[in-house]
């Protein structure tokens, strides 16, 4: 085991694509961790799915051996976050198992919205923070701007901020220099009993669930019995090992140390994260302070296209659930697209994640419900109930009041489209709160209501600001507001999948692009058809399809002018008769349009 003074734990906190991960790379290689033969880009990120979007999802961990300057040998655990507002909960758990952070920043673009997001949640943690300058090999490069940013704006010292470029491999030996002189060495007593951390945890086929802990006092061995104290289940430890970043198994794991251990266990939801693990005999009793669980925001229903597959998207979604803690879901059914689930998300791009991998890991094509997040709806008699689907929404003779879910988001955006963002955000039906200056940069703080920005904000934003506005979001609290059901009827039959909750002074222009949306999808039939968007008994849209004709005075040619009219009289009635016990038929695709209304 590895004396304390020797130990350094750290994680990489950055803004989307500001290089953590390329960093993460070059440290890897400079201390010779990984054989070069064996070297990749973004060695730690091992999903598909990262690799082909760029991005972060997981956070990884790996144990670098570093001989110092000074001839001292020292452990580096490392942890690679995510940079991405949706995967916050990861970089949150992943701070309170380290001491130290390395603050990247892209030398081009300076301090984002993510930037400052994880960079707070790192002083949350009481880190000792080291700057690091990135992409010093682009022209566009300003370090001395950027370093003032930083002093600036998140309001740490950056006169001594090291300038790196990851790719090239510039300055990373000064970075590991820095991360001994700099960064603090773990406390902790190795003859107390043991309290160890359950930092993550995911499901392997061979080995049973894998758990990464960070061991705070004590010592953890191979064939001891252990206790998880959120649940009191007693395991049996098989095995205790350290990522470089393959597994690599030791004997054992001493204070201050980051590792994993197997125990046989069968389920991912026994092991919480947060949790304390100590000893089964003589082990602790008080646990240490655990993280908040992560919280669904954004809820969907994702349906099989051809409902065979049901049973495999079950055993999909269960698989997935295995790895991700903060996915949920239960069983619903919907009368137009039959049995499916009801998905829980931290957020949009968490949903994509999770629907992409199910379309690719297990070849399942899939049908989303439009977004929609979590109400309290108030009742007459005091009671409250969450409302995750609109088409539960109870009578409304009984309910007081809703409230829906709001956030405050902090946006930062170059001067010249700051008039765009501010009426985005006023469209949105959002409250200023604060703007201040960054250099030529403006930070817009709002009160927005989640509703509004889980169908296609970030988007927008984007598309206002050519791409130049950094986004992020937390979540405030719930506000009363004035909010309605809107269903949709095809045929005076209402279709549960597209009914939506709005704001009332909105109610009418979404109703209305949905009906005209829905005349151009639904097939014409032998009868005319009324579309209709309606709140309660009040129809406040409608279009009309009209009827496919069949010329049954074909026939006659010449004559009195009576029989065409019977005729016509008889057709009149036969459209009547079919109109009453007629079935309009949606497509599939005419909802998988329907509900992109908003893109």
């Amino acid at each position: 085991m590895t004396d304390l003074a020797h130990i350094r734990n750290f994680s990489i906190v950055a803004h989307i694509d500001h290089g953590k991960s390329t960093l993460a790379d070059r440290l890897i290689q400079e201390t010779n961790t990984v054989a070069d033969r064996d070297m990749k880009e973004q060695l730690l990120d091992s999903m598909d799915i990262e690799r082909e979007r760029g991005i972060t999802i997981k956070a990884n961990t790996v144990r670098i051996d570093y001989t110092a300057d000074d001839g001292q040998d020292y452990v580096l655990n490392l942890i690679d976050t995510p940079g991405h507002v949706d995967f916050a909960y990861e970089v949150s758990r992943s701070m309170r198992a380290v001491e130290g952070s390395l603050l990247v920043v892209d030398s081009t673009q300076g301090v984002e919205a993510q930037t400052l997001a994880n960079v707070y949640q790192a002083i949350d943690a009481d880190h000792e923070i080291v700057p690091v300058l990135n992409k010093i090999d682009l022209p566009a490069s300003d370090c001395d701007r950027v370093a003032e940013q930083v002093e600036d704006v998140i309001g740490i010292d950056a006169s001594g901020a090291i300038q790196v470029s990851a790719k090239t491999g510039v300055g990373i030996h000064e970075v590991l220099e820095a991360i001994v002189a700099e960064l603090p060495a773990p406390e902790g007593n190795r003859d107390a009993p043991l309290k160890a951390m359950l930092v993550d945890s995911w499901y392997d086929a061979y080995l049973g669930v894998i758990v990464l802990v960070r061991v705070m006092d004590g010592t953890l061995k191979k064939g001891e019995r252990i206790r998880f104290l959120s649940n009191n289940t007693v395991h049996h430890v098989d095995r205790i090992g350290v990522f470089r970043p393959e597994m690599a198994t030791i004997d054992a794991l001493g204070p201050g140390e980051i590792g994993f251990l197997t125990a046989s266990i069968k389920q991912v939801r026994d092991t919480r994260v947060g949790d304390t693990i100590t000893h089964e005999k003589k082990g602790t009793e008080d646990p240490l302070p655990g993280f908040n669980p992560s919280v669904p925001v954004v809820f969907c229903g994702l349906f099989p296209v051809d409902s065979a597959e049901f049973e495999d998207l079950r055993d999909a979604i269960d698989k997935l659930a295995l790895n991700d803690a903060s996915f949920s879901y239960e069983m619903e059914t919907s009368a137009a697209l039959g049995f499916g689930f009801r998905c829980g998300f931290l957020g949009l791009l968490h949903l994509e994640v999770i629907r992409d991998r199910i379309e690719r890991e297990f070849d399942i094509e899939l049908i989303t419900t439009a977004p929609s997040v979590v109400y309290h709806v108030y009742m007459r008699d005091g009671t409250m109930t969450e409302l995750h689907n609109p088409a539960d929404m109870p009578d409304l003779t009984h309910v007081d009041h809703i409230e829906e879910p709001r956030i405050k988001a902090t946006i930062l955006v170059p001067d010249e489209f700051l008039g765009d963002v501010l009426k985005l955000c006023q469209d949105r039906r959002g409250i200023q709160e604060d703007l201040t200056y960054a250099g030529s940069r403006a930070m817009v703080v709002y009160d927005l209501p989640l509703n509004e920005v889980v169908f296609d904000f970030y988007d927008r934003l984007k598309s206002v600001t050519k791409g130049y506005a950094s986004f992020d979001y937390q979540l405030t609290g719930y506000r009363q507001d004035n909010l309605v059901k809107m269903q949709v009827l095809v045929n005076d039959e209402p279709v549960d999948a597209l009914s939506m909750m709005v704001h009332r002074d909105r109610a009418e222009q979404r109703g209305r692009a949905m009906c005209e949306k829905l005349k151009d999808l639904v097939p014409r039939h032998m009868f005319k058809i009324p579309i209709q968007a309606a709140i309660g008994g009040k129809v406040i849209a409608r279009e009309t399809l009209s009827a496919l004709r069949k010329d049954v005075t074909a026939k006659c040619y010449g004559g009195d002018a009576t029989r065409k009219r019977k005729l016509l009289d008889k057709q009149r009635a036969g459209k009547k008769k079919m109109r009453q016990f007629g079935k309009v038929d949606i497509p599939q695709e005419a909802f998988i349009s329907a509900l992109k209304m908003d893109s």
